[in-house]
């Protein structure tokens, strides 16, 4: 069983930056994959980014490519989100989810609301 807390979320101008935090605890075998999603009201969830647990390996959605980076820190059993250059349009309730490759997004948090005004 894992267990995952985000953190980090806020109210933020455009144009800042913010750095989500996804804690976990129990066993993250070397296979998990950890991904971010976010949804926004009245849309469908999306996948942001994804990171290996190894770190090895990394994918970004278009609309956070160059914007977003993911990271994982395995001392801390922690996988980071860092987001620059918000846009309106980032405004959403940002989840993060792992489990192992045979069955990913098996386990999820309860997610950490990002607000960027205007």
């Amino acid at each position: 069983q894992v267990q995952l807390v985000e953190s980090g979320g806020g109210l933020v101008q455009a144009g800042g930056s913010l750095r989500l935090s996804c804690a976990a605890s129990g066993r993250i075998g070397s296979t998990y994959i950890v991904g971010w999603f976010r949804q926004a009201p009245g849309k469908e969830r999306e996948l942001v980014a994804r990171i290996s647990a190894t770190g090895g390996s990394t994918y970004y959605a278009d609309s956070a490519k160059g914007r977003f980076t993911v990271s994982v820190d395995n001392a801390k059993n922690t996988v980071y989100l860092q987001m620059n250059s918000l846009q309106l349009e980032d405004t959403a309730l940002y989840t993060c989810a792992t489990g192992p490759l045979i069955r990913p997004y098996v386990y999820w948090g309860q997610g950490t609301q990002v607000t960027v005004s205007s």
